[in-house]
């Protein structure tokens, strides 16, 4: 595989892991902050906002993880694309924090 696969890999961990809290808040009917917040992603964005943001980002995901070849014969594909996932989780994590408060 040609670097550019791995940066697919890697981007489409991250869009997946970010399409997750977006999405299970708006089907829930939760606030959640998105970039199109006030301010921008501090402030609680509608539910809709929420599903329509959730679901590019797993459209955007999907793409690239299609475009990455992340496959099961290909470890460092799965290595690199579990990266995205974790470093999104960690930095959605530390990010969100004082959204419970």
């Amino acid at each position: 595989m040609k670097w550019y696969h791995y940066v697919a890999c890697l981007f489409a961990g991250l869009f997946l892991a970010n399409a997750v809290p977006h999405f299970i808040h708006g089907i829930s009917g939760d606030g959640f902050p998105s970039p199109f917040a006030n301010p921008p992603g501090k402030g609680l964005s509608s539910p809709l906002v929420n599903v329509i943001w959730g679901l590019g980002n797993a459209l955007v995901g999907y793409v690239l993880f299609r475009a990455g070849k992340v496959s099961r014969t290909n470890t460092w594909s799965i290595i690199v694309f579990g990266v995205g996932v974790v470093a999104m989780s960690i930095m959605l994590s530390l990010a969100f924090v004082d959204k419970m408060h």
